[in-house]
C-alpha cells in the first residue's frame, strides 16, 4: 500500500498483519480520489475507523489543511502513528485511539468537516450508528460529504428518514463508496415532526 499523490507520493505505508481489517486496495483509493480531489485542498477532513490511516493520510498529502483520524485497535493506532511520521504528516494530524461513537461526542461542537469518510466492519450497521449521531451534530453540515464504504449488500434506504440523500453511488466488485449529504432544512423537519418546535 502507498500513497498515490501529493506531498508523500509513492512512500509506502505500513498496514497490521493478523487483524480484521480491510484495507482500501489502491486501485479503489486511486478511483475515491480522482472522484473527490477537487474538494481535498484545504479541507478538514474525518477519517473514521481508520485502519492504517491510508485515506486520512492520502487526503493530507493531496493538501487537506487537518485530518481526525479514528481508530480503536492498540495496533492499528500504532501503524497509524508510525505512518503519519514516515510521511511527515503528523503535524496536521490528530489521532483519536478510541471507539468512533466516543470519537464524535469528544469532538462535538467544533466546526463540521468538510470531508468525512467512514469504512467500518461490514454488516454490522456501524455506518448507519454513524450518521444517527451526525444527523444532529455540529460536525456535519448541509455542505459536508460524507463517503461510506460499504459491502454491496448494505442497505441505505434509511437515509431520508435521517435527514441524508444519497448523492452518489460508485460499484466496485465486492464493495461500493456510497456519497451522503443532509439535506436542506433536515434538522428543522425532523424538529418539527417530533413536535420539538
Amino acid at each position: 500500500m502507498r500513497v498515490i499523490a501529493g506531498t508523500a507520493r509513492h512512500l509506502a505505508l505500513k498496514t497490521v498483519d493478523g487483524m480484521d481489517t480491510r484495507p482500501t486496495t489502491d486501485r479503489i483509493k486511486e478511483t475515491l480520489f480522482n472522484m473527490i480531489n477537487a474538494e481535498i485542498p484545504g479541507c478538514r477532513f474525518l477519517d473514521l475507523f481508520s485502519g492504517s490511516g491510508a485515506i486520512g493520510i492520502e487526503a493530507l498529502s493531496r493538501g487537506a489543511e487537518f485530518a481526525v483520524l479514528v481508530e480503536h485497535n492498540k495496533k492499528a493506532a500504532e501503524c497509524i502513528r508510525q505512518n503519519l511520521s514516515f510521511t511527515r504528516l503528523a503535524d496536521r494530524a490528530v489521532l483519536m485511539q478510541t471507539d468512533v461513537r466516543t470519537a464524535l461526542g469528544r469532538l462535538e461542537g467544533e466546526k463540521p468537516f468538510d470531508l468525512i469518510f467512514m469504512d467500518p466492519p461490514y454488516r454490522q450497521s456501524l455506518e448507519r450508528e454513524v450518521l444517527e449521531a451526525l444527523a444532529d451534530s455540529s460536525l456535519a453540515d448541509e455542505q459536508t460529504l460524507i463517503i461510506t464504504e460499504a459491502s454491496l449488500d448494505t442497505e441505505f434506504a434509511y437515509l431520508e428518514a435521517l435527514g441524508y440523500s444519497m448523492v452518489k453511488y460508485k460499484k466496485y466488485k465486492t464493495n461500493a463508496h456510497i456519497f451522503i449529504k443532509k439535506l436542506r432544512g433536515a434538522h428543522y423537519e425532523k424538529s418539527r415532526l417530533s413536535g420539538e418546535l
